[in-house]
């Protein structure tokens, strides 16, 4: 018996039958004693449903009435997931994000967790209910309801099972584990035991979209006891914890991320602080710069290349274009055709040759590289996005990762 913090992702609760598979689920660990607070998403497509009912009434809302309209999509599998346990005989309440104590930054549509006041959430758990929690949401210090961003329902969870110290936080999605990579990509992708907070922090900023990159920094931070797994299947999943056996496994695993755009400045002066003058102007608009290239200088010139997200790329290219004559720089440059393909794990670190081993899995493919960046515990390269699955088979086959 235990408290134990459980979230189920959308296309775990997107309609009655899948509500009351999930349901049973929770009433088979309740009546074997244990505490639960469940936190749920919106279901299935209603997130996109709402964000299409805003845009045919207004193309650009604020961000404070966008957060209102799409914090109601977890509101309604709350409410869903509570009547479905209440047929089931169990006591159950279901609380909003502001109800469950979760006070975030004003930040709308991005919000941050800065506390959660757990008292209300103890008090139903004292009187033996289960607390249904809707995810993704907040309360600022406006007394406004904000929205945690993409993944924001992993965050909710993991805060509140660091904030009520529970014995474990479990979260179900489609899939049944963490794979070596995505099994649509690779069919015969292996699911992993267990991975440190370290790789799978890694893993999910380089597009594995199992764990939201945020809800794995507040599991490390706090230490808590994670495992991803499967909402459809009763089978044991992969654990997330401080340390993984990482003896066995040089790379762990191989990401594909197409979210992903190339930014060049052609013959930027070759001077001290152009660099710091490029990446200020971006970090001053929120433009978040993920691999950067710069060429050796030549005839007092060079030229700079660097990555952002795709969803960023007219934002970035309009104030690169807009200080042009501060940069110096002849051109501006984009591509957006481009694929990130990362490998991830701890084990690298004393391994020699395992960039070496990447890059000649990508010549065998015959897939060209454009891009480069390495750290102790992974190496990401930009490729063609049309040869960007094509590299994920490659690298992993390369490594054998099927026969963990």
């Amino acid at each position: 018996m235990g408290l134990i913090v459980q979230k189920y992702g959308g296309s775990s609760v997107a309609d009655a039958t899948c509500l009351f598979r999930v349901a049973n689920r929770i009433k088979s660990y309740y009546d074997k004693g244990d505490s639960l607070v469940v936190v749920v998403s919106a279901q299935g497509d209603t997130t996109d449903d709402l964000l299409e009912k805003a845009a045919e009434i207004n193309k650009n809302p604020s961000k404070r009435e966008m957060d209102v309209l799409l914090s109601s999509g977890e509101q309604i599998s709350m409410s869903l997931l509570a009547m479905a346990l209440e047929k089931l005989g169990c006591p159950v309440i279901s609380l909003t994000g502001w109800q469950a104590g979760i006070s975030t930054s004003a930040r709308h549509s991005n919000a941050r967790i800065g506390s959660i006041q757990t008292d209300r959430i103890l008090r139903e758990l004292d009187q033996k209910r289960i607390v249904i929690v809707a995810g993704f949401q907040g309360i600022d210090r406006y007394d406004d309801i904000t929205t945690l961003g993409r993944g924001g329902s992993d965050t909710s969870a993991v805060a509140l099972a660091a904030a009520l110290h529970a014995d474990k936080c479990q979260i179900y999605t489609d899939v049944k584990g963490v794979y070596t990579a995505d099994p649509r990509i690779v069919p015969d992708a292996a699911k992993l035991e267990d991975i440190s907070y370290d790789e799978m922090l890694e893993l999910s900023s380089l597009g594995a979209n199992v764990l939201h990159n945020r809800s794995v920094e507040v599991g490390k931070k706090f230490n808590v006891k994670m495992e991803v797994l499967s909402s459809f299947v009763d089978e044991p999943g992969t654990e997330v914890k401080e340390v993984s056996k990482v003896e066995k496994m040089i790379v762990r695993g191989v990401a594909r991320d197409n979210e992903v755009a190339r930014i060049s400045l052609k013959d930027v002066g070759d001077v001290p602080g152009k660099a710091f003058t490029v990446f200020s102007i971006l970090a001053q608009k929120n433009i978040n710069v993920d691999i950067i290239l710069q060429s050796l200088g030549r005839d007092g010139k060079r030229d700079i290349s660097f990555t952002v997200s795709e969803s960023a790329l007219d934002a970035a290219l309009q104030v690169l274009e807009e200080n042009r004559d501060v940069i110096g720089a002849a051109e501006v440059l984009h591509d957006s055709d481009v694929s990130k393909v990362s490998i991830v794990g701890a084990g690298m670190v004393s391994n020699p040759g395992v960039a070496a081993n990447m890059f000649e899995a990508l010549y065998n493919a015959n897939i060209n590289i454009k891009m480069i960046s390495t750290s102790e515990i992974k190496v990401s390269v930009l490729v063609a996005r049309n040869e960007g699955d094509a590299a994920v088979r490659a690298i992993h086959e390369k490594f054998n990762l099927s026969n963990i």
